[in-house]
Order: structure tokens, then sequence, then C-alpha cells
């Protein structure tokens, strides 16, 4: 059983005063220097020893699991503050590169301008894969569609469905791509990430809606890669709470959020199998194992993006990872209903960190 991951517009705040001197708590290292715990331990957190205040941000699919590692660490250090919020990956890299948060989010790795943005601005970073996730397309269980192709994904959230507000007004152009399904006769309501979301950017790429994965000619300069244009038939949001809660709506309902997110709603809402092909032959549903081996076409790796210079200042953002990347601390991806890395990319997200 994973954990339950919160409900509501979340934002875990934990902000600790020191009782000795009324003031805040001052970050402190029980090691010298900035080096790190070795791979697979947790020694600075079994001290207890640790205080001080971390600041993470990004990614509302990566929240859970770095909510739930910071929840263990502070129950192993007391006069340990944490702030985490996800607001999406894109505005947690907005604030990250601008060196406002010791760690960022992320459910796809950092764009080019983000990383432009972070070297103007002196920022420094290591990328740590921590997980694997699979983009969950989802609707209401009374909604009679159980698997739909990459041409139907194009065809219901793409840049040319702006005025669909029924499923049928996507057949046509379904069936010019080349796919076989049949859509039903009901109001199209789509729940899904907007362009703040690391999910929304993973989405254009692995459902094939990007400039390179098209051939019709809709993207150039002013035309650039993007879903539908959010309005009464698609409501935008960066919290996979919001968008589960309208898959939940009812019939006709359509969205795609985390993986996690899904498992939690139970069945109150119904995953949508996902074919490469036309015909729905070989559709696969999302599942850990079909996750795990990629299988799932709409799997994606999530990571964190520890502030080198932030890290290296505050002791406790330092014993933080090295928790985090413990065995103690990365289980919390599993348990909150995400994909473990396999042994072998483990270990090299161990080594990325302890060699930074």
């Amino acid at each position: 059983m994973h954990r339950t991951v919160s409900r509501g517009l979340t934002l875990a705040f934990v902000l600790l005063i020191a009782a000795a001197c009324g003031g805040a708590s001052t970050p402190t290292a029980t090691r010298s220097g900035t080096a790190s715990a070795a791979p697979g331990t947790a020694t600075a957190a079994a001290s207890g020893n640790v205080s001080g205040t971390i600041f993470v941000s990004g990614s509302s699919t990566v929240q859970p699991i770095s909510e739930a590692v910071s929840e263990d660490f502070k129950a192993l250090n007391p006069n340990f503050g944490y702030t985490v919020e996800g607001p999406g990956t894109g505005d947690g890299f907005v604030k990250f590169c601008k060196g406002e948060t010791d760690v960022s989010d992320a459910s796809r790795k950092i764009k080019d301008t983000e990383a432009q943005a972070c070297q103007t601005a002196g920022v420094g970073y290591t990328e740590l894969k921590v997980g694997y996730d699979g983009i969950t397309v989802m609707t209401h269980p009374d909604t009679p569609i159980d698997c739909l192709t990459t041409a139907d994904l194009y065809a219901l959230f793409g840049p040319e469905s702006d005025a669909f507000t029924n499923w049928k007004d996507a057949q046509a152009l379904a069936t010019e791509l080349g796919s076989a399904t049949v859509f039903p006769d009901l109001p199209l309501q789509i729940s899904a990430p907007g362009e703040e979301s690391g999910t929304y950017d993973a989405f254009l790429e692995l459902a094939g809606i990007t400039a390179t994965g098209t051939t019709r000619g809709k993207f150039d300069d002013t035309h650039p890669a993007a879903l539908r244009v959010p309005g009464p038939n698609y409501t935008a949001s960066g919290d996979d709470h919001v968008i589960v809660t309208g898959v939940e709506a009812g019939a006709g309902s359509l969205g795609f959020g985390g993986f996690a997110y899904f498992e939690e709603a139970g069945t109150n809402v119904k995953s949508i199998k996902i074919d490469k092909g036309t015909d729905c032959a070989t559709g696969v549903a999302p599942s850990v194992e079909s996750i795990a081996d990629a299988s799932y076409p709409l799997s994606r790796p999530l990571f964190i993006y520890p502030n080198d210079a932030r890290v290296a200042a505050n002791a406790a953002a330092r014993a933080w990872v090295d928790f985090y990347l413990s065995d103690a601390g990365i289980k919390n991806v599993s348990d909150v209903g995400y994909v473990a890395l396999p042994a072998a990319e483990l270990t090299a997200t161990r080594t990325a960190w302890s060699s930074r």
C-alpha cells in the first residue's frame, strides 16, 4: 500500500522556531564541508542533529515524493523545517533560476531556455533522476472509451481541436490521421495541465503532438507545438488534484496527469489504454510494470534539481538530498504510487550527487 497523495491545493509548510533564542533556527552540519553521505545511507539524518530549513518548488507530480521524504526526514530531525510546493515544473524553474529555491522538482528535463536562464543568473545545479511516472490518460467510468491511439490524442487534445465540444467533433480528424477508433456522442470536457506544467511538455513529446511529430504543417514560429487553447471545454491546471476532480465530474470527461493521482482516485476514474498504432490492437494500460519497462507509451522520468551553491551553503539542504537518495528516502517514490528506478539508474543518480 502506498501513501495517500494529499487532496486539495497542498502546500506542506513547516517552519520551526528555535526555543532557546526565539529566532529562526540556524542550519548546522553534522559533518564538515560539503561532502555527502555514502550512497544508500542516511548518516546525517539518523543523527537527529540536522537543523535549518529548505524551500522546494516545481512539479506537482514530484511534489508528493518530496513531501513524503521531507516528512520522514523531519521525523528523524525535529529541528528541520521545510516548504514543498507544486506550482508546476516550468513555474518552479522560474523561481529556481532566480536563485529563490534550494531544490526544483521536475517531471521533465530542464529546457535549454531554462538552463540558459540559470546560467545567466549564475545558478548551478545537479540533475538527479529519482523515479518514473506514466502520464495517465483518464476519463469517467461511464465514458465508453477504453483505448485511444496517439492519432486520437492529437485529434482530441491537439491544436486543431480548439472548437471541438463533443467527442464526435474530433472523429473526422482522427480518421484522417489513420485512426479506426469510433468516438462516442458525448460532450467533451477536458481537464489537463497548462503550459506551466512539465506534464504538459512531456505529453506533447510522448503523444507526438510536437513540431517533429506531425507532418500537418500546423507548427511553425507562429504556431509552436501546443495543446488546444484552454477555454470552456478545456480547464487547464498545474495541480493534478484539480485535473482528477474534473475527470470525476461525469461521462465525456477526459484528462491526463500523474499515475499516483489516478491511483488515488480509485473507481472514480478509469485509465485509457494508449496505442501507437491505428486500431488499439496493442493498447497498453498504465501500471507499475508497464511504466517500469516503458511498454506504456507515455512513461517518463522524474527529477530533482538541487541548487549547487545553496546546497553547499545550507547543511540542512545537503542532508535532505542525502536522505532523499538513501534507501530510506528513495522508497517514497514507490510508497506514493510512482515507479522506482532500476538499480543501475539509482546508482548513477547517487554517483552524480556524491561526485558533483
